[in-house]
């Protein structure tokens, strides 16, 4: 059976599944031009909806140390009107009342990968631009039913496309449902590095990829292109990794110049920069020349997790998709069922040790954590929302969890409307049955999803 009709076989939560998918098929048909909206079109419906009464069990704003207890929020026109112990009933109100529930701020997940998944990991070159654009939408839904009403996108796997801008169009225009889509474009490699397939193939097969750049030249080239394409941030890879074939987590793959000219060409567009990096070498180099960000940074010393905290970098370290694995290196159940290719496993075997230290020096530091899950490169079937568990298992407070990704997360990606409850923001809003600063699992149970002041997902019992 082929991708699309796989794809459109299976059931999913997804909200409005079928017209989802008939919208996919058009993306991914009709390539979309244009800017992203600055007002989305669920923001347009919001503005006709009537307003919406929520009555919450227990309310924490992204930003406070402790939830503030039972609390009503007014949402008119797709924002917060008002926060109140009783916020009145205007006329033709709906009311949502959520009891026993914890009301927060939409999720925001700062690394996904929405056109791959884990079994075709090493097959990038074998799926085309319209299967690539189905993955997405699928993966789109999944993350809004479990919360996630905001997601930076960090590469692209369509190489010779430009998938995830254009789904970012699609969501941005109404075609498709599904969170706030913020594309990185393609993760940029250096030929032999992270984001480099073509070691997959044949020597004499000579593919063609549109996400690799050697030399600053065709740096300038590349990022001006990806920029042109839709992305909002650039992503280069400044290290080996564990999931791609022919490199090391060890490995620095661009000079100190070949950054500095990746970050600033980015920069004079407007756009910030982020780095795919494990070690300390690359993170220095990745400093040096300005990133905002630092993507996994797995391996990092004390000093050089001192040195982001002073620069105030910050980390979005990807743990249920890197330490888990570390901790799990020898569970063969879980790598079985994680249909990794074989030198996976062994480079994770190789820094297991290091990792974990690394990740115990990362909780004792002061670095500012955004949360990002790396889904995509495990399973869609693995709640994202697990990530916050992971945080907490490897030393991080329950509260610098949350934080990550709602308020830290936002404002990492400069989007200072989201991440908060407050009167005047965009309201992206969730519940879930009790309290995460208690038991974080329940984040894996959201059932209440309102972005834009739309309601996605309602519980079925309350």
């Amino acid at each position: 059976m082929c991708l699309a009709c796989s794809l459109m076989s299976r059931q999913s939560a997804a909200p409005n599944r079928r017209s989802v998918l008939r919208a996919a098929a058009v993306l991914a048909g009709s390539p979309l031009l244009g800017a992203v909206l600055p007002v989305s079109a669920s923001a347009q419906v919001a503005r006709a909806a009537p307003p919406v009464v929520i009555i919450a069990g227990n309310l924490w704003d992204g930003v406070a140390d402790a939830p503030r207890g039972p609390a009503e929020i007014l949402v008119e026109n797709g924002r917060i009107a008002a926060i109140a112990p009783n916020v009145g009933r205007p006329s033709g109100a709906q009311v949502v009342s959520l009891p026993g529930r914890m009301v927060t701020p939409g999720f925001i997940d700062s690394h996904v990968h929405v056109t791959l998944r884990p079994e075709l990991e090493d097959k990038i070159f074998d799926l085309s631009s319209s299967a690539k654009a189905l993955l997405g939408v699928e993966a789109l839904g999944t993350l809004l039913d479990r919360g996630f009403t905001t997601v930076r996108d960090t590469g692209d796997m369509d190489i010779h496309g430009y998938t995830t801008c254009d789904l970012a169009r699609a969501l941005a225009q109404g075609q498709i449902v599904g969170p706030r889509l913020i594309p990185s474009g393609h993760l940029l490699s250096a030929r032999g590095g992270h984001g480099d397939g073509t070691p997959l193939l044949g020597a004499d097969s000579r593919p063609w990829q549109n996400s690799l750049a050697d030399g600053v030249e065709e740096i300038r080239r590349v990022v001006r292109t990806e920029i042109s394409r839709g992305a909002q941030w650039i992503k280069f890879a400044g290290s080996g990794g564990f999931s791609s074939p022919a490199d090391d987590p060890s490995q620095v793959t661009y000079s100190q110049e070949e950054m500095n000219v990746m970050v600033s060409t980015a920069r004079d567009l407007g756009v910030p920069a982020t780095l795919h990096v494990y070690g300390d070498e690359g993170i220095r180099r990745a400093l040096t020349a300005g990133v905002r960000a630092i993507e996994h940074g797995n391996l990092a010393s004390r000093e050089t997790l001192q040195l982001m905290e002073d620069k105030g970098i910050y980390l979005v370290p990807t743990q249920i998709a890197v330490i888990r694995q570390a901790r799990l290196i020898d569970d063969d159940a879980f790598w079985q069922a994680a249909a990794k290719p074989p030198y996976v496993r062994r480079k994770y075997r190789k820094y297991a040790a290091q990792l974990m230290e690394a990740a115990a020096n990362l909780a004792a530091s002061k670095v500012k954590v955004a949360f990002g899950t790396d889904i995509g490169t495990f399973s869609f079937g693995t709640n994202n929302a697990g990530e916050f568990a992971e945080l907490i298992a490897n030393g991080l407070s329950p509260l610098r969890a949350l934080k990550a990704a709602t308020s830290i997360a936002a404002e990492m990606l400069q989007l200072p409307d989201i991440g908060i409850l407050a009167v005047g923001k965009t309201a992206d809003i969730v519940a879930m049955p009790g309290n995460p600063f208690e038991r974080i699992a329940v984040t894996e149970q959201v059932d209440f999803v309102m972005q834009d002041g739309i309601i996605r997902k309602q519980p079925t019992r309350v």
